[in-house]
């Protein structure tokens, strides 16, 4: 995806202060699949040693046996925490977020696509 301008529509605050990160090849535990009305599909709550855990997209992932599975990819689910207005720099989409930079913090996180509205020049 070209990266893509983003206002922010409605704020958002994480609810995860320590979000589940990890290094492809990673295993982790799959848990049970997110449902909820959003329609955030294709995300697993799963675990790995030495951290809680969290949301992982299914796409990044492949079950092995069971409910193990190794990671395809290095993967964080930081959350940025953004307020009206923000102006953020949007990388790439999945499954209903968003991966942005605000380019005033230089922070970046997951954002919910549906507090987002694309910004036009």
């Amino acid at each position: 995806m070209k990266a893509k301008q983003y206002l922010v529509i409605r704020g958002h605050t994480s609810q995860y202060p320590k979000p589940i990160s990890f290094a492809k090849g990673a295993t982790l535990v799959v848990g049970k699949k997110y449902e909820g009305p959003e329609g955030w599909d294709n995300w697993l709550f799963c675990d790995t040693p030495g951290q809680e855990g969290g949301w992982v997209p299914a796409q990044i992932i492949e079950i092995i046996d069971g409910n193990v599975a190794h990671a395809l990819e290095d993967y964080t689910a930081r959350e940025l925490d953004v307020k009206e207005g923000d102006l953020l720099l949007g990388m790439s989409i999945l499954n209903g977020w968003v991966w942005c930079e605000n380019s005033t913090t230089s922070k970046s996180g997951w954002v919910p696509l549906a507090n987002l509205s694309e910004a036009f020049r």
